[in-house]
């Protein structure tokens, strides 16, 4: 946890000057943890930063974010990402994206870090009614995280990924905002 060794980060939106710190920390981690991903290193790594643009928020937009957790010298330590649905009828749950932690960041409690602040925005900009996300169902230790936030499970994709052959099972989490 964030304490005197480490300071607690600085969490705020991401700015498009902040994209090549991010696809670098989203592309580390896609190489690192292929099973918990959807997305591929192999493909991702050739994406732009500037193609993350659309994730970031506009002045007074509550449909999307795109925050970072930052160190005292302004590192991106860690990421995490909330959508609003894509179709009219769905825009009222926001789907939570790629937490992101630098490996060398990692135990040190920026993730429930992001979790919390990412969930208490989400809250405070009143569109969505809940939070969904998905999370690799062996993943034992964000799966706590997550319900250590309030995340519920409320189903289980078989077979979701597959990495070199090895498939793994997607769980379905969600987090309810509204009373």
């Amino acid at each position: 946890m964030t304490g005197p060794s480490h300071p607690k980060p600085l969490i705020r939106l991401l700015v498009a000057a902040d994209l090549p710190a991010y696809k670098a920390l989203r592309d580390s981690a896609l190489r690192d943890y292929p099973e918990a991903f959807t997305s591929d290193y192999a493909s991702e790594r050739l994406r732009e930063a500037s193609s993350y643009l659309p994730r970031l928020a506009l002045a007074g937009q509550t449909d999307r974010g795109l925050w970072g957790a930052f160190d005292s010298s302004g590192r991106l330590l860690g990421s995490i990402a909330i959508e609003a649905g894509a179709r009219l009828q769905q825009r009222h749950i926001g789907t939570v994206l790629g937490l992101f932690v630098d490996r060398a960041a990692q135990g040190q409690g920026i993730a429930s870090l992001l979790i919390a602040f990412c969930a208490d925005s989400a809250r405070a900009g009143g569109q969505f009614d809940q939070l969904i996300l998905t999370v690799t169902a062996s993943n034992a230790h964000v799966v706590r995280l997550y319900e250590r936030a309030g995340f519920v499970r409320y189903g289980l994709l078989p077979r979701a990924i597959g990495v070199q052959g090895v498939y793994h099972d997607k769980l379905l989490m969600r987090l309810p905002l509204q009373p």
